[in-house]
């Protein structure tokens, strides 16, 4: 069972990996992510305009194609996973910053950015899974590092 735990876990990195280093490489192409103009909006009022439009849509780039890269490759994944759970957290912001944008003028009409920004309750609760599997390997960890060392010390003592 424990390697079938493992083969999900690995399914869920790599497909969220892609998907975020596909989003992450399509802002780098002026034009190309659908989600551009809401993107560069969206960082313009959390930064209070103090960041310069196309800065903030290039590190965006970077940092999306960065969590994509490290969750393909596997590398730092607490880290990694605590910085893509945050991000898609912020992803959800133009939902009350700019209504007009992702509702259009109707307001219980879904667009199709709108559908691009809810999509992500997918990816947030399998990050969710995915940090959830780390904390209880963790603890596995340490309880199998605790019984190495009672054992260690039982037998030390007998000897």
């Amino acid at each position: 069972m424990e390697n079938l735990e493992i083969r999900k876990n690995k399914i869920i990195r790599l497909s969220i990996g892609l998907v975020y280093l596909i989003f992450g490489v399509l802002k780098f192409f002026p034009g190309a992510s659908p989600a551009e103009e809401l993107a560069i909006n969206t960082i313009q009022i959390l930064t209070f305009g103090f960041l310069p439009s196309y800065f903030g849509l290039i590190a965006l780039a970077l940092f999306e194609s960065f969590i994509g890269i490290c969750l393909i490759l596997n590398w730092q994944n607490k880290l990694i996973i605590y910085s893509a759970i945050a991000h898609i957290t912020f992803t959800f912001t133009p939902i009350f910053l700019l209504p007009e944008q992702i509702f259009g003028e109707n307001k219980f009409i879904f667009t199709l950015l709108s559908q691009y920004i809810f999509k992500n309750i997918i990816i947030l609760g399998a990050l969710f899974t995915l940090k959830i599997d780390l904390d209880s390997n963790k603890k596995k960890s340490i309880k199998r590092k605790l019984s190495d060392l009672i054992y260690s010390v039982k037998k030390w003592e007998f000897s």
